[in-house]
């Protein structure tokens, strides 16, 4: 869709309109495509990527802008970039059914991607394929939500699927080389945050080489530690 702006005849193209029905009026505001999704997850933060113009539109694609008194009878203000935040914010998202299919197929892939890369079958600790994973969400009729980030619902998924099949989060597999002069002390603090330890060799420098799972507990150990001098270790990660 290309519109003309009635007011200074700037081409306005690639525009996704999102619509809300408030006082008796309708109120429209152009945006980038795919940008809208990203604003409403909070992937993105900045509102001129997401919108074409602050204006406020009764038709985006005549270029009919909203006159001044139907938006202060219709929001209680004529400020338009708050009004642009809010239909953005509750507003309806206009897309051809054939959009909105491709939209639905392409979310739904990434979401499978990224629970294929984060788990494992945990009888072989070997990951599964992504046609795996996506055919495991049809069976249990998984829906996309549409307000939620392809990360969050991959996360609800893997809930979801552990219901029905062997599946669980792949550990993180970790090596840590910390310097001989802080070794002992950060050693204490660090060994607890590992399931598990391969090794540890210690010469000039001492390198434990262990694994846990990628959560938010071993990141916030890791935040912890590295208040207390873990700057002075080197990490690598990797999966096990």
């Amino acid at each position: 869709m290309s519109i003309f702006t009635p007011t200074n005849q700037i081409r306005l193209t690639n525009v996704a309109v999102v619509r809300m029905k408030k006082g008796g009026k309708r109120f429209e505001i152009a945006c980038y495509k795919n940008k809208v999704v990203s604003w409403r997850s909070g992937a993105e933060k900045d509102l001129d990527e997401v919108l074409q113009t602050h204006s406020v539109f009764v038709n985006v694609s005549k270029g009919q802008t909203a006159k001044k008194e139907d938006l202060v009878k219709a929001f209680g203000m004529d400020d338009q970039t708050e009004i642009c935040k809010q239909i953005l914010a509750k507003g309806e998202l206009q897309v051809s059914d054939k959009e909105r299919q491709s939209q639905l197929e392409t979310t739904f892939r990434d979401i499978a991607t990224i629970v294929a890369e984060k788990c494992v079958n945990p009888n072989t600790n070997r990951p599964y394929t992504v046609s795996l994973i996506e055919r495991a969400m049809k069976d249990i009729h998984y829906s996309i939500k549409a307000n939620k980030s392809s990360k969050q619902q991959a996360l609800e998924v893997i809930r979801q699927l552990k219901e029905t099949m062997e599946i669980q989060r792949a550990h993180m597999r970790l090596r840590l080389v910390l310097p001989a002069k802080e070794a002992k002390r950060l050693k204490e603090k660090l060994k607890p945050l590992l399931q598990v330890v391969e090794s540890e060799d210690f010469d000039e420098e001492l390198e434990m080489v262990g694994h846990n799972k990628a959560s938010t507990v071993l990141a916030a150990g890791l935040l912890s530690a590295s208040q207390t001098g873990f700057e002075a270790c080197r990490v690598s990660p990797g999966h096990v």
